[in-house]
């Protein structure tokens, strides 16, 4: 799993966006950035439609105003999914939605959690990483069912 001073790694995935997908490369879009990104099992998914996107939502303005640059969500989701699942929780201005369709990158970070027995494949971990210019300064993975650590409240405790 990635670890506080690691770099993000480079990989192509896809940001949803207003006008569809675009590729981005997250190492280049967080670069001279102070980012918080969390991540999660999926789109449209209890926990994560009900708390973990929505939190981060509310807490938008709060959290920008503690200096972060940039407020991600990666999901192995495609990016379809993930710009309807923002455009309902009305997020698709404020959180950068990271689609991660192939889960590369969730793999690269390690945050990769078989969720087969639950009939998902492949998906990324509950966690919160944070960092400044690329680096890597918190990473804080969730139990498996758990919200305690890498929720919108969470992140505003450990931004000080």
């Amino acid at each position: 799993m990635i670890k506080a001073g690691d770099k993000i790694p480079s990989v192509t995935i896809k940001q949803a966006t207003a006008e569809g997908g675009k590729d981005v490369d997250p190492s280049v879009l967080f670069a001279g950035k102070h980012v918080v990104m969390f991540s999660l099992p999926g789109a449209f998914t209890p926990t994560c439609s009900n708390q973990h996107l929505p939190g981060y939502v509310a807490r938008y303005d709060e959290l920008k105003a503690k200096g972060v640059d940039l407020i991600a969500c990666l999901s192995v989701n495609d990016a379809f999914v993930m710009k309807a699942w923002a455009e309902q929780h009305d997020a698709l201005d404020k959180i950068v939605m990271l689609a991660d369709g192939s889960a590369e990158l969730t793999k690269a970070l390690g945050l990769e959690a078989d969720l087969s027995s639950f009939g998902m494949g492949v998906r990324a971990r509950r966690a919160l990483v944070t960092f400044k210019d690329g680096e890597v300064t918190l990473v804080a993975a969730e139990a498996p069912g758990k919200l305690e650590v890498s929720g919108a409240d969470a992140c505003m405790l450990s931004l000080g």
